[in-house]
C-alpha cells in the first residue's frame, strides 16, 4: 500500500558472528529493502559482521558499535538489535572522513543538493566516531553546509569501555569517520528531541581546561572532583557514572539550557566531558525533573503532531540509560519505546541540526500517509 512501509525488527543474540549474520538475513530479508538499520554490541566480531552486512543486504546499512540497544525487546545488551525497510523510502549514504571535516563536508554537500528532489521531505540521520571529540565541528560545519536540511544522529560507544568506537560503512566498520544517510520519503516525518534535567541555584565556574580534549582540570580555582563532588554531595571517591547521569552540568545560551554531561575522572582530579568545554564557561549543576513525565510528553506531542509514527529511529543518551536502571525506570521506559517502534541506540552524545548535546534523546519520526 502507498505510504506504507513494510518493516521487520530483530534481536539476535548468537553464539558465534556467522550465526549472527545468518539470523539477520533470514529474519529481515525481504523484496525491495530501502535500508537496514542494524546497532551492534562492540563484542561481535566486527571484523567478520562487516563483510556479512554488505553480501547479506543489498541496500545502505546503517550500523555502528553502542553502549546498548533501544528495540522490539526495549532496552539490551550484546548481540545487533536490527531493522530492515522497505517502502516509500530512499537512502543515501555519504562517509566523512574526520581528518579534513570542512573538506569532506563540501564535497557531500555538493552531492546532496544534486540528488535531493525538491518534491520530497529529506532528513539527514548521522552516526559519528564517539571517541573522536570531533562532533562539534562536524554538527556546525553540515550545518553551515546544508542550512535547510534537519539532521539528527548519534556517536557511537562501546559500553563504556571508551577504548574503540565504530561506524559502518561499505562493508567495514570504521574509526575517525562519520557517516550522513540522507532520506527521501514523501512520508511525513518529525525530529524528536526531549531531555528532563533543570537547572539548579548552584554556579560553577570553570577556570582551567583544556578544551581539545574536553577535560576540565580546576572549577572555581580549585581540582575539579573536589568542587563538583562537593556541589552534589558525594566524596570524591564516590563519583561514578551514575552520579553524573544524574547530576550533568547545565550551560545557558539565550533562553535554552544545553547539557554539558561527564563522561569520568582522572587520576589528576580533573573531570573529561562528553561535550564541548572551556576556561570561562559558567555552568550550573542539573538536578533531575520528572524522567518518566517527559518521555510521557514527548511521545504524546509526537503522535498528536504526526499521528501513530511507522518507524521512529532514536538515539538515546548512556547516561540517561544509567539513570534510568538506578531508578528502576529501565523496564518502563523500553516498553514506551517498543510500544512506539524505536529502533536504536545508547551513545556517547547526540546530534540536533548545528549542535552537539548530552543526556538528551534525538530522532526522526516517519509517519503514515498524510
Amino acid at each position: 500500500m502507498e505510504g506504507t512501509l513494510s518493516l521487520r525488527r530483530a534481536e539476535v543474540r548468537a553464539s558465534s558472528t556467522a550465526s549472527a549474520i545468518s539470523a539477520l538475513r533470514e529474519q529481515l530479508s525481504q523484496p525491495e529493502l530501502a535500508c537496514v538499520l542494524a546497532f551492534t554490541s562492540p563484542e561481535v566480531d566486527l571484523g567478520e559482521l562487516g563483510p556479512g552486512l554488505k553480501q547479506s543486504f543489498d541496500c545502505p546499512v546503517i550500523s555502528c558499535t553502542t553502549a546498548g540497544q533501544i528495540g522490539p525487546d526495549g532496552f539490551t545488551v550484546g548481540g545487533v538489535t536490527a531493522a530492515s525497510v522497505a517502502g516509500p523510502l530512499k537512502v543515501h549514504s555519504f562517509v566523512i572522513p574526520l581528518d579534513d571535516i570542512a573538506a569532506s563536508v563540501s564535497e557531500v554537500a555538493a552531492e546532496i543538493v544534486l540528488l535531493r528532489p525538491k518534491s520530497k521531505l529529506a532528513f539527514g540521520l548521522v552516526l559519528v566516531d564517539g571517541l573522536s571529540l570531533k562532533e562539534e565541528r562536524l554538527m556546525a560545519t553540515l550545518h553551515a553546509a546544508l542550512p535547510r536540511l534537519p539532521i539528527v544522529g548519534g556517536s557511537a560507544g562501546d559500553d563504556l569501555h571508551f577504548s574503540e568506537t565504530h561506524v559502518y560503512f561499505d562493508g567495514r566498520f570504521r574509526q575517525h569517520i562519520a557517516v550522513l544517510h540522507l532520506f527521501e520519503t514523501d512520508l511525513p516525518v518529525a525530529p524528536v528531541k526531549f531531555q528532563h534535567h533543570l537547572p539548579s541555584d548552584q554556579r560553577l565556574v570553570i577556570t582551567r581546561a583544556d578544551a581539545s580534549t574536553r577535560t576540565v582540570y580546576e572549577i572555581n580555582g580549585k581540582p575539579a572532583t573536589a568542587v563538583y563532588a562537593n556541589a552534589v554531595g558525594v566524596k570524591e571517591s564516590e563519583l561514578t557514572s551514575q552520579v553524573f547521569s544524574k547530576h550533568p552540568l547545565l550551560l545557558r545560551i539565550g533562553t535554552e539550557y544545553f547539557t554539558r554531561s561527564l563522561a569520568r575522572v582522572n587520576a589528576d582530579r580533573s573531570i573529561t566531558f562528553f561535550c564541548a568545554i572551556d576556561a570561562g564557561l559558567v555552568l550550573r549543576v542539573g538536578r533531575q525533573g520528572g524522567f518518566m513525565d517527559a518521555v510521557e510528553s514527548a511521545i504524546t506531542e509526537l503522535r498528536e503532531s504526526l499521528g501513530e509514527p511507522q518507524l521512529v529511529i532514536g538515539c538515546d543518551c548512556i547516561l540517561r540509560r544509567l539513570e534510568m536502571e538506578s531508578n528502576g525506570m529501565i523496564a518502563q521506559v523500553g516498553k514506551h519505546f517498543a510500544d512506539l517502534g524505536v529502533i536504536g541506540f545508547s551513545t556517547y552524545g547526540e546530534q540536533y541540526n548545528a549542535v552537539h548535546i548530552n543526556q538528551t534523546f534525538t530522532g526522526i519520526a516517519i509517519g503514515g500517509a498524510p
